[in-house]
């Protein structure tokens, strides 16, 4: 082969090429006799073009379009196929492209060249229009049965595409697409590229299946029972027509939407993903294990089959195999290292092994699933490979030591001996920032290690040649370095970078040394600091110069603010925060009339920030992508609830949003501020023709229930819709009817599928009545109307209907606010046993099968913040929850729950309530019977 610079250039040419240019050049195409050779030449770069983001305009791109037409005279199959990919690509933007129709249907004709069809459907399907997609109608029915798969193939993939404009014409080929899954077309080539004995992967017509079931599910994705019917009727072991695995894969992630969205589903689409997790193909196993490990609050029995069959893919030959089975269980590590125990003989055989992406995966699994006895020994293995690995998996491994420094403190000495001598290793900045926010949380979280982590950090910052880094290690000697026994050491390290360093680490290191001279007792050490910032005031830097100045203001004493600016012990919360502003700024213009109000945000400690990062960092967290649907997500889906750690946060944020939406209603906005919302409760099952979902609001005086009404039956429409609520008391109340008295409803007007409707009942409690419980009995009433399905309009005349939903229960849980407190032992002791119940609890073992499920139901029943990071059980038999809130009037309610679990009674729950306000104690833990 010859490297000359002639051929060198010649290899170039075609990335030398401009618009301009082949426009001109596209003349070849009208030249006679045409060149086969040379007009594949234009159009490739053409197409090259178009595909590099460049565009034709208008004008230009419909000469294109109608000189390409005039090769349809030659017969070269080469040529041809290159004509439909650049015919394709020039129809968003030519005009007129529908003259061409005639033209290629020669070409999609029953008999024409196998070559030819597959490629001429998909051009006719992006050059027509919604007008004249029933004209092609017979000719796409047609395809999609044919017995060649490229052709089925083709038309399947361009009714993808027709779907948004001719909705109703595609769905009526669902026969069709339904007989093309069944098919089993074998033979033939793919996509109109012919076939090859040597082919790799499935037989082309198999391809065909996952083609037409995607399409199944475009035209279903708003019809739940039919997609569940179609997920069973495709995804059972009876269904062997389905030999695709990449069809089976979309089945498998159709069923895990399904699950998720769905609770009374989950059971059977858990036991499809189950059968899945033997099918024959690897794909298939991991997809399976996969989305059943993102399955939200996924039990130890939902997921010991998918351990089981990773387990046997660690002991594959493939490197492949091995990789993915690992990764899944490294992912399950982080949430349920319980159950991956014994397993851990079969993942220490991996450290070993020759691919570091395997090894590393391997040992950070191991750390999330170890003991305390064992970390000693994995801190040695893993320095043996760490030089040998990229940076992304560096990182891993560090962020699995950061939270097994938190996990076990009393191994804090070889974890930062090894975080330190890493942070002298070679790598980029995210593997350093990683190291040194470990080494923070270290400081922060474990006081043991404090003065030796510093210590480390000073000698990084030496020599660090990231700026960002230098900075956030020189504002945490600024905090931290004052409160240590010899602060003295650390004011040398920091001013060496006034001397050395750029602007602005020059900036922040002048605002560090100011943290050791305000409030700071030792005069000598305050004049030193004096002295330095002195001389930062000939900085060349204006910035620098300016932070000098203010700071020695501090320091001298001359502003009563200085302790409280230096030290900034507060923060506002900053999730409401950012809600409030976004509210604020996309709000109508009349927002803009008065000024932010600033004093609705929430403000927290530095102390309640660093507990909530505490528990955030033990919490444990994914580090694979979410499961996500093939499409959009399906109308009538809800989120999942948040971690119980952010409680409190959440609780705010929620609060606000519904107070904005209730302020816009009149009858509402009279009735005062907004107290406390609570989380949706579902009223009926999202199967159902009516789908209500409720939210309970409190006000001072009154209660309003909130009903979110769904209709899902295209064929009627509601109209004057109310819900009939009758509160009754509690069955141990000594009253006979509720003190809850309904004042007004907001009815809604009307129902239909596409818009939904909300009800409000408001209900007054009386002055001397306290915080009020209920159970609400509740009728939807209504008058239907039949929709035409003809004409889709809607007939005068209609009935009078109601139906009945679930009740309602109004608890103690709905008066109180989650809350954070500094130190839960200070308060429980403060509140004292003026107001004290205590009660003993059986949960129901049908519902909550461990520890860790009884927490998460015993937080959100009862509406408390978890503290001191109790929300994370670390035992799998016995447990301490510790919970605080306040109610809406103000008083603090502190809470103890004790946990002992057993296979024979299961969770067994002793649950103490202190309460400054009489009566609130017995209240919340009613919330539990």
């Amino acid at each position: 082969m010859s490297y000359s610079k002639k051929d060198e250039d010649g290899d170039q040419a075609i990335f030398k090429v401009d618009r301009t240019t082949v426009f001109q050049e596209a003349r070849i195409f009208n030249t006679s006799p045409i060149s086969p050779r040379k007009c594949r030449i234009q159009l490739t770069k053409i197409i090259y073009l178009l595909h590099t983001g460049e565009r034709f305009p208008t004008a230009e791109a419909t000469t294109l379009f109608f000189g390409i037409t005039k090769l349809f005279q030659h017969r070269d199959p080469s040529l041809r196929q290159m004509v439909y990919l650049v015919i394709k690509e020039l129809a968003s933007t030519a005009e007129d492209v529908i003259m061409v129709t005639s033209s290629i249907m020669k070409d999609t004709a029953v008999g024409s060249d196998v070559v030819y069809r597959p490629n001429a459907i998909r051009a006719l399907c992006r050059i027509i229009d919604a007008t004249n997609v029933q004209a092609i109608e017979r000719l796409i029915k047609t395809a999609i049965v044919d017995k060649t798969p490229s052709v089925s193939s083709a038309a399947l993939v361009s009714s993808y595409h027709l779907l948004p404009i001719a909705k109703e014409v595609v769905r009526r080929w669902a026969n069709e697409t339904q007989e093309a899954v069944i098919a089993n077309k074998s033979g033939g080539g793919f996509l109109g590229l012919g076939s090859s004995s040597a082919s790799i992967g499935p037989p082309s017509g198999y391809m065909t299946q996952y083609h037409a079931i995607g399409l199944l599910y475009q035209m279903r994705m708003h019809d739940r029972m039919s997609l569940v019917k179609m997920v069973q009727q495709y995804g059972s072991q009876n269904a062997s027509s389905i030999k695709s695995p990449a069809a089976v894969m979309m089945l498998v992630r159709l069923a895990g939407k399904i699950a998720v969205e769905d609770p009374n589903l989950r059971k059977p689409m858990a036991q499809l993903l189950e059968s899945w997790l033997r099918h024959k193909s690897e794909m298939v196993n991991f997809e399976a294990a996969k989305v059943i490990c993102e399955l939200p609050d996924v039990t130890d029995a939902e997921l010991s089959p998918a351990v089981h069959v990773l387990q046997l893919f660690l002991t594959s030959p493939r490197a492949v195999t091995k990789f993915a089975a690992i990764r899944i269980l490294h992912h399950i590590a982080s949430f349920k290292p319980n159950t991956l125990q014994h397993c851990n003989m079969d993942i220490e055989t991996l450290i070993s092994n020759s691919n570091r992406s395997i090894a590393t995966f391997a040992i950070t699994t191991l750390l999330k699933t170890g003991n305390e006895a064992s970390v000693d020994r994995l801190m040695k293995q893993i320095s043996g490979f760490m030089a040998d690995i990229t940076d992304e998996f560096k990182i891993t491994i560090v962020e699995a030591i950061r939270t097994l420094c938190l996990k076990f403190p009393s191994k804090q000495a070889g974890m930062l001996a090894f975080l330190s001598g890493i942070l002298r290793d070679e790598g980029g900045y995210e593997f350093k920032r990683s190291v040194v926010e470990s080494m923070f949380d270290l400081i922060k979280f474990v006081p043991e290690s404090k003065e030796e982590a510093l210590a480390h950090l000073c000698e990084f910052i030496e020599d660090c040649e990231f700026t960002k880094l230098a900075v956030r290690v020189l504002h945490l000697l600024g905090q931290e370095g004052p409160k240590t026994s010899q602060p003295t050491k650390y004011i040398r390290y920091i001013y060496n970078r006034v001397v050395l360093e750029n602007a602005v680490v020059r900036a922040a290191a002048v605002t560090a040394l100011a943290k050791f001279g305000v409030g700071q007792k030792d005069e000598d050490v305050k004049k030193s600091v004096v002295v330095l910032l002195t001389r930062c005031l000939d900085d060349p830097d204006d910035e620098v110069r300016d932070r000098a100045a203010l700071n020695l203001k501090l320091v001298n004493g001359e502003s009563e603010y200085g302790w409280k600016f230096i030290q900034n012990d507060s923060i506002f919360s900053l999730p409401v925060f950012e809600h409030q502003l976004v509210m604020y700024v996309t709000g109508d213009q009349s927002t803009f009339a008065k000024p932010f109000d600033i004093s609705t945000i929430p403000v927290v400690t530095r102390a309640e920030a660093d507990a909530e990062d505490k528990n955030k960092k033990l919490r444990p967290a994914s580090d694979l992508p979410t499961l996500k649907a093939p499409t959009i997500t399906a109308p009538g889906s809800r989120p999942s609830a948040a971690p119980s750690s952010e409680a409190a946060v959440n609780a705010a944020a929620a609060s606000q949003q519904y107070a904005i939406a209730l302020s816009a209603v009149p009858e509402i906005k009279a009735l005062g501020q907004l107290l406390k919302s609570s989380r949706v409760v579902e009223l009926t099952e999202a199967e159902m023709e009516y789908v209500v979902t409720a939210v309970k609001h409190v006000f001072k005086d009154y209660v309003v229930l909130q009903f979110d009404i769904k209709n899902t039956l295209p064929e009627s429409v509601l109209e004057n819709v109310t819900v009939q609520c009758t509160p009754n008391p509690p069955e141990d109340a000594e009253e006979e009817e509720s003190s809850l008295v309904e004042d007004f409803y907001v009815p809604a007007p009307k129902i239909t599928v596409e818009n939904p409707g909300t009800i409000y009942v408001a209900f007054k409690t009386p002055e001397d009545a306290g915080y009020c419980i209920a159970t609400f009995n509740n009728v939807l009433k209504f008058t239907t109307k039949e929709v035409d399905p003809a004409t889709g309009e809607v007939e005068e005349g209609g009935y009078e209907d109601e139906y009945e939903v679930e009740d309602l229960e109004l608890t103690g849980g709905d008066y109180v606010v989650p809350a954070f407190c500094g130190s839960w032992q200070g308060v429980w002791e403060q509140v004292g046993t003026g107001d004290e119940v205590t009660e003993v609890y059986g949960l129901p073992k049908e519902t909550v099968k461990s520890i860790e499920d009884a927490v998460n139901l015993l937080v959100s029943t009862l509406s408390l913040q978890p503290l001191e990071g109790t929300d994370v059980p670390l035992s799998t038999s016995t447990h301490v929850l510790k919970l605080f809130g306040k109610t809406i009037s103000g008083g603090r309610v502190i809470a103890m729950l004790r946990m002992a679990y057993s296979t024979a009674s299961g969770v067994t729950v002793q649950i103490t309530v202190r309460s400054e306000e009489a009566g609130v104690g017995k209240l919340v833990v009613s919330a539990l019977s």
